[in-house]
């Protein structure tokens, strides 16, 4: 699904020369290379604050600490997702409240997150699954109509932009009140590790962000607020700090295998190709077709990634259970066919792989063995 080997060997001399000086200068935590990536990052976003932190997870957990949220406060945020977005929510005591997606953009339902709205709401948190924005201006109106925060997640969108009607620009993560990222070695910019990264435009929250990550401490030794152990650490911004530099040409790469797939594909009777959202562009974390008008697409779908694993063909299900049936997460308040448009997805969708060295042999060969599947079965 993904060519990291690849993709490190057009850029080993960088990265080699950054993981050198690391170990040369034994600065391995909070060495330059963090305060500089970190740096770089900030200026790429246009985001006043980017506060390094070990994962993904950790920046959404943060993120949430940061706010002031108590327990059984409500947070609003898509069923259709990774687990770790409702995974913190309910570490923290607080109570995740799931509502489905749009069935074509796989975004969360605005209309669904107004629904489920109660005085208990503190924050949305709206995920831009599969390397598109979700509809953020009319989350943003809403969140302002009901005096919620936003924390976007961008674990699969870092890079995307986001068009305003009054045609400002956006990087996504920037635009609530709080953005998280992974730097998970798969995600678009993947670091060698663990990593992860928060994002803010509030002076105030900043501080808050960056004590809690170290501890809960703003001078050493002196913990003002409850905190954790969080750091990117330096090997891992070194490499992040070369990768960067690539981040448009790799989306772009990404997006010229997207568009092969969508050339061959868009017309077929059996799938359903990715639908953009209108005003967000696409960085293609994962490309992911919906089956359409088949008998048993949970069965046929196991049949065809059979069929494609024995021609060396990847591909994958994000993700295959709802959170609102994952033994986790049961409650009272959901059961099944409460999110239908959730439930049929992850019945139906299947990722082909997607990554930055698709050449167009490699595009071809698998286009042809999805072709030669769905015309024959």
């Amino acid at each position: 699904m993904v060519d990291l080997k690849g993709q490190y060997l057009k850029i080993k001399e960088e990265v080699d020369k950054g993981i050198n000086e690391v170990i040369e200068n034994t600065a391995f935590i909070n060495g330059p290379a963090v305060k500089e990536f970190q740096s770089d990052l900030e200026k790429y976003l246009s985001v006043k604050y980017v506060i390094p932190c070990a994962n993904g997870t950790d920046a959404l957990q943060i993120a949430m600490m940061a706010l002031d949220l108590k327990p059984g406060d409500e947070l609003i945020t898509a069923n259709f997702t990774y687990v770790a977005t409702a995974e913190v929510i309910g570490l923290l005591g607080l109570t995740p409240v799931l509502v489905d997606v749009y069935p074509d953009t796989f975004t969360i339902d605005v209309a669904a997150i107004e629904k489920a709205i109660t005085p208990k709401t503190k924050a949305i948190v709206p995920v831009h699954l599969y390397g598109q924005c979700a509809e953020m201006e009319e989350i943003i109106a809403l969140a302002k109509k009901h005096n919620l925060y936003v924390i976007e997640d961008v674990a699969q969108a870092i890079g995307a932009d986001y068009v305003m009607k009054d045609g400002s620009k956006h990087k996504a993560g920037t635009i609530g009140t709080i953005g998280c990222t992974s730097f998970f070695p798969s995600k678009n910019l993947g670091c060698y590790g663990d990593g992860g990264a928060i994002y803010t435009n509030d002076d105030e929250l900043a501080k808050k962000l960056k004590m809690i990550a170290h501890h809960g401490q703003s001078v050493q030794y002196v913990h003002d607020v409850l905190g954790v152990n969080s750091r990117l650490d330096t090997i891992q911004a070194a490499v992040l700090k070369v990768k960067l530099k690539h981040l448009d040409e790799y989306a772009a790469a990404r997006n010229r295998a997207a568009a092969h797939y969508d050339k061959v594909l868009a017309n077929h009777p059996k799938v359903k190709i990715p639908v953009r959202v209108k005003n967000s562009t696409h960085v293609f974390h994962q490309y992911t077709l919906q089956l359409n008008g088949v008998d048993s697409p949970d069965s046929y779908r196991g049949k065809m990634r059979e069929y494609l694993a024995e021609r060396n063909i990847p591909s994958m299900i994000y993700y295959p259970i709802p959170l609102h049936m994952q033994n986790a997460y049961k409650s009272d308040r959901y059961k099944s066919g409460d999110f239908p448009v959730t439930e049929k997805l992850c019945a139906s969708v299947i990722s082909l792989p997607m990554h930055t060295e698709l050449d167009q042999e490699t595009l071809n060969y698998i286009t042809d063995n999805v072709l030669e599947f769905l015309n024959k079965s």
